[in-house]
């Protein structure tokens, strides 16, 4: 059996799972060949069999591993002959600092984007979208997302700490992308792909930096 990855898919088969993208970019890095279902936010019953209703989920030859971070460590656990997602002595705790780190970014990013989100749905998870993010914020999606020139201008000053990190090499892994990059990278494609609404300015460095990540990558 081949390695497959159940990921979250919008209208038109739009990939946009941040958390997903940190496991696509995880299996590429490692060389490793791996199909994907697709999953909407209806289709929970997809994923049934791993005992939680959340995305990323992998099936490794009937190994089931769930959460991105998780499905991190495994994947390096379980192939240390393929090229390291965690490089040098302390990559693995430096990548969960990153990880720790981006997860509490992704609301400022969701904020931004909450309506052009549910726009990238089909309608059945547009309802179920709009639905359960306006009880958890307490307000309509368009309200939230009114405030979004102040949540992009928060989460612009809350990534000083990574253009600094990037002033000592191209990538936040040092001189070829790993774990950590694929971990911001997949917030940004995340916003990317659903929104028009630029998260980074053109100059900042973190735009070069994600340029040089999909070029590597292959990312379109």
């Amino acid at each position: 059996m081949s390695l497959i990855l159940y990921d979250l898919c919008g209208a038109d088969d739009l990939r946009f799972s941040p958390f997903c993208w940190r496991t696509r970019l995880a299996l590429m890095h490692k060389g490793l060949e791996f199909e994907t279902v697709p999953v909407r936010f209806t289709e929970k019953h997809k994923i049934a069999f791993s005992e939680q209703d959340k995305v990323p989920v992998i099936d490794d030859g009937g190994t089931v591993v769930c959460d991105s971070w998780a499905i991190a460590e495994y994947l390096e656990d379980t192939y240390p002959d393929h090229p390291a997602l965690f490089p040098g002595a302390r990559g693995r705790r430096y990548a969960k600092m990153t990880n720790d780190w981006t997860d509490k970014l992704n609301p400022l990013i969701l904020k931004s984007i909450i309506v052009d989100v549910h726009d990238s749905l089909d309608l059945p998870d547009q309802t179920y979208f709009r639905g359960s993010r306006e009880k958890r914020f307490g307000k309509t999606l368009e309200a939230v997302q009114a405030d979004r020139e102040k949540t992009r201008a928060q989460l612009r000053e809350g990534m000083a700490s990574m253009r600094a990190h990037l002033m000592d090499g191209p990538f936040v892994g040092g001189q070829a992308p790993a774990y950590g990059d694929f971990i911001v990278f997949g917030s940004l494609r995340w916003a990317q792909q659903c929104s028009d609404f630029p998260m980074l300015a053109n100059d900042d460095p973190i735009a070069d930096w994600y340029g040089r990540v999909a070029t590597t990558m292959g990312v379109n």
